[in-house]
């Protein structure tokens, strides 16, 4: 946790926060797994478990969420972005390799695609990340979030023959270019139908 860059420590704070909503929404487990290890499949973040059933998660969170134009403009900031209506798809994971990104090669049941900003910097996230539950669930600043579920199965075939249809992007992690395509919500409904959303699930959670 403490190399974590930014990418990394958001999608940490997370899965911690769904693996919590699915335990208090009856899961009997929910745990974070390697998304690279190959154990569950590509591309899965999460794994949960309920009576007999497992379910493969793959986890993408998206700061640019934020309502709030002051902190949007604050740099120091870093997951407090301004709302933009879209869905960032992975097409390649990492330039130089050209390997598919995660929407076309995840493995995972469901998307759960977590917005979520945040009012602290990265090293007070940081800090938090490495507290008990107790202490992180009330001092995490979550401002603002909605969780959409997702079919992931649905999510990458229509990925897989429409991506080009909208402009890459790159994104910087570990070291490495990974490229995007950023999805009007309304072009993925229009695609997959309604998207289910659990709303906003953090405050839910804090006592």
């Amino acid at each position: 946790m403490p190399g974590a860059n930014g990418t990394q420590l958001l999608q940490q704070v997370a899965e911690r926060i769904i693996c919590k909503h699915l335990l208090v929404h009856g899961a009997s487990r929910a745990e974070t797994v390697s998304a690279d290890s190959g154990t569950h499949g590509s591309g899965v973040d999460v794994v949960a478990i309920e009576g007999k059933a497992s379910r493969r998660i793959k986890v993408k969170a998206d700061p640019y969420f934020g309502m709030d134009s002051r902190k949007i403009g604050d740099r120091g900031l870093e997951f407090y972005r301004a709302d933009s209506g879209s869905l960032a798809f992975e097409a390649v994971a990492n330039s130089a390799t050209r390997e598919p990104g995660w929407t076309l090669k995840s493995d995972a049941d469901d998307l759960y695609y977590y917005y979520l900003a945040l009012g602290q910097t990265p090293e007070e996230v940081r800090a938090l990340l490495s507290e008990p539950d107790e202490v992180f669930f009330s001092e995490i600043a979550v401002e603002r979030d909605e969780l959409l579920v997702l079919p992931m199965t649905g999510v990458r075939r229509w990925f897989e023959d429409h991506y080009q249809d909208y402009a890459p992007r790159p994104v910087m992690q570990g070291g490495a270019a990974s490229w995007y395509r950023l999805v009007p919500r309304a072009d993925v409904e229009r695609a997959l139908g309604r998207i289910p959303s659990s709303g906003p699930i953090f405050s839910r959670l804090v006592p």
